[in-house]
């Protein structure tokens, strides 16, 4: 059933999109420089119709795996078309915006700090699979280390989910180029560090400095007892966004994506409370410049490409507040890992029986899995709904508690989901450890 505050956004009139996006245009900076993105097709004809101007620099077929039904884990092959573009760096908030208004959906784009690296992403796209060789070692999705997780189980709390969804959305808006959105950063690396206990030497709090923009990402990171060298990552966006000027909007994004954060939080918290200590590295990353082209994560995973230490895994947690479907946890199958995937599901089969899975597909770029996965990594991307049947309400004003009912227990599930998978992943099976530190 769909909620009424979400059934009244899908009832507004196109008029209201062109106030918004001459609001939007009002409020745009008198100069610009330029941005280079790559793009899906649709997001595209959005685009031209805001910019008729835009640069079209090259585009590729690229390879996909959809469900071949709703909820369906049977999938099938299917191209996806991506372009790359340049345009004015002053449109991109606004191509977000009106992407999840015109197409329902998110994102649809990657920025790139060249032309160069948006032309390398396309030819690099056009010659993969939909499922590319995997960067990382390959771990054995094993599920064998019940011992370390049921333990640790009945400690996540979904009040103090809720407590971290209150908290974010006190912000005036999580922007990237706002002064809240920093004060946000701020505020997490803050309560992160509140989590990790004084004895624990093997865990510290950083914040990532990006270039292009004041907001910061925010990482945990707890290092691994016998095999430091491989890592676990597990994310979710900071900023958010909504109509308006920046430092006057208002963008609660309680469901996108404090949620995910609050998720991140809560495992992060259990970990520490439950005396927990991994075997692999585990990071706990909350992305800054989601909303406008993936830039905090793009970033970040750029970087693990070139370092010593390698990516076994990626969970990406981005909107877990509102049920929009009879289904628990839909795994979305673009872009995404098939065998991390399985694993998932198996994850949800043997430690949260009574749950559902489903699978669905969101297109190019809908949220910071996507970074790691078009650069190899293995990636995964459990959400909260359907791509048809999320909540609809968010990059606006009514992104707030009251549209999942003030409740935690959807976001509980990928809670669970999330330290299953961190535990799992990140515990080397029994028997092994000691081989596999001394290799």
């Amino acid at each position: 059933m769909t909620h009424p505050l979400v059934l009244q956004r899908l009832l507004r009139p196109l008029a209201l999109a062109v106030a918004l996006a001459a609001g939007l245009a009002a409020a745009l900076p008198a100069r610009a420089a330029p941005a280079w993105l790559t793009l899906s097709a649709d997001a595209l004809v959005v685009l031209q119709r805001m910019v008729p101007q835009t640069q079209v620099l090259g585009q590729a077929e690229v390879a996909v795996a959809r469900p071949l039904a709703p909820r369906s884990a049977a999938l099938e092959a299917a191209t996806e078309t991506i372009v790359a573009v340049e345009v004015d760096d002053q449109w991109l908030e606004m191509l977000s915006l009106m992407v999840h208004r015109e197409l329902q959906r998110c994102g649809g784009y990657v920025f790139h700090a060249s032309r160069a690296e948006a032309l390398a992403t396309l030819h690099r796209l056009s010659g993969s699979p939909a499922e590319p060789t995997a960067v990382g070692p390959a771990p054995s999705y094993a599920i064998d280390n019940a011992t370390q997780i049921l333990p640790l189980m009945p400690l996540l709390q979904a009040s103090h989910l809720m407590a971290t969804v209150d908290s974010l959305p006190a912000f005036q808006n999580r922007r990237y180029n706002s002064t809240h959105g920093v004060a946000a950063s701020d505020w997490l690396a803050e309560r992160w560090r509140t989590l990790i206990p004084a004895t624990r030497r093997d865990a510290r709090v950083v914040q990532i400095t990006h270039a292009g923009w004041p907001q910061k990402s925010v990482m945990v990171e707890i290092l691994g007892t016998t095999r430091a060298d491989e890592m676990v990552v597990l994310g979710g966006h900071l900023d958010s966004i909504a109509p308006g000027t920046i430092e006057g909007s208002r963008a609660p994004g309680a469901d996108d994506n404090a949620s995910g954060i609050a998720s991140l939080t809560e495992v992060i918290r259990v970990m520490m409370a439950g005396g927990y200590r991994p075997s692999r590295t585990l990071r706990f990353i909350a992305y800054a410049a989601e909303e406008v082209g993936l830039r905090g994560s793009g970033e970040i995973a750029a970087d693990f490409l070139g370092r010593a230490d390698k990516v076994v895994g990626v969970m990406q947690l981005d909107m877990t507040a509102f049920q929009g479907d009879s289904t628990d946890i839909w795994l979305y199958t673009d872009y995404t890992n098939a065998a991390q995937n399985a694993f998932l599901a198996t994850l949800v089969s043997r430690y949260l029986p009574g749950y559902t899975v489903g699978y669905s597909a969101c297109g190019y770029a809908c949220s910071d899995h996507a970074s790691w996965h078009t650069r190899g990594f293995r990636a995964s991307f459990p959400h909260e709904a359907s791509n048809a049947n999320y909540n609809r309400a968010i990059h606006t004003v009514d992104d707030v508690t009251a549209i999942f009912g003030n409740d935690p227990q959807h976001m509980l599930k990928f809670t669970k989901l999330a330290l299953v998978y961190a535990v799992e992943l990140g515990t080397l099976p029994r028997g092994s450890r000691g081989a596999l530190a001394a290799r």
